[in-house]
């Protein structure tokens, strides 16, 4: 049967994909972020994950602003990079799991989630750069992934504890998969930050710090924090950190916590990035 080893949250800054797409990665700027992610790649490299679940935003790429489903899982077999802004990242296609994927959508469904299908979708900057960090530039991504997205852009997004419902009905879905598969789910986005208005360029590292501890050691609570709490203390994209409460709840409570980064600025946001990995018996 599938098993979920191990979880990963980490912000997807757009610039970072740009530094290193554009060999900037060893500027004195963007260095010391790339350095917190060496732990990260040789964990992922010895880990090997046959599938990896990337719960991201879309920016305005897949879905306009005519069509904005809360939940939507990639079922198709392939996924091309695309981006606002820079353009099209120089990374290879993304390989999804049509077979697991089908299989979420039919289980989740089933339990009472409402989920959009999306058969055919591009990925942008929000899926593309937590690979990257986690994998660096390969000629091709070592693992096949299922894109799902989460809407945090358009008002109203769901709430924390409906992200951490719904992980914990992606675990049911994958563990009754019947492919022995190592998956790993990733919450991707945040931390505070605010990119409009006289708030622009808040960063609340107290805030991001206390949300870290408690992701791991009291992710129940934490998940009933409601949005304005997101945006008075985080900023206005802030509430991306609902994300990294799907991967929480798709873990289970006894998750250790293996590693953990966090640095400020990462182009006009605080960047964090965790690892936590299921206990033993839950891997096997």
């Amino acid at each position: 049967m599938a098993r979920i080893t191990a979880g990963v949250t980490t912000s997807h800054v757009p610039a970072i994909g740009a530094a290193l797409d554009n060999g900037r990665s060893h500027d004195a700027y963007w260095a010391p972020v790339f350095a917190g992610f060496e732990f990260s790649k040789r964990w992922i490299a010895a880990s090997r994950p046959d599938v990896v679940l990337l719960v991201y935003n879309d920016h305005a790429t897949a879905f306009s602003l005519e069509i904005i489903p809360t939940f939507a899982i990639g079922c198709a077999e392939r996924f091309q990079p695309a981006d606002e802004g820079w353009g099209p990242r120089p990374v290879p296609v993304v390989e999804g799991h049509p077979e697991l994927a089908a299989h979420i959508a039919q289980s989740v469904i089933q339990s009472d989630f409402d989920l959009t299908i999306v058969n055919k979708m591009d990925v942008d900057h929000g899926l593309t750069v937590p690979l990257s960090l986690m994998f660096g530039q390969p000629a091709a991504w070592p693992c096949r992934v299922i894109p799902f997205a989460v809407n945090v852009v358009q008002y109203p997004p769901p709430s924390g504890n409906r992200c951490y419902q719904l992980g914990k009905a992606l675990r049911a879905a994958i563990e009754a998969f019947d492919q022995d598969l190592n998956v790993q789910v990733w919450g991707t986005g945040g931390m505070s930050h605010q990119l409009q208005g006289p708030r622009a360029g808040l960063i609340n590292t107290e805030f991001d710090r206390r949300f870290m501890d408690r992701i791991v050691a009291d992710p129940v609570a934490l998940a009933m924090l409601p949005h304005v709490e997101y945006l008075r203390e985080a900023g206005s994209e802030g509430v991306e950190l609902v994300m990294w409460l799907v991967m929480r709840g798709a873990l289970q409570a006894d998750a250790r916590e293996l590693y953990r980064f966090y640095h400020v600025p990462a182009s006009n946001t605080a960047l964090g990035h965790m690892i936590l990995e299921n206990p033993p018996a839950a891997r096997r």
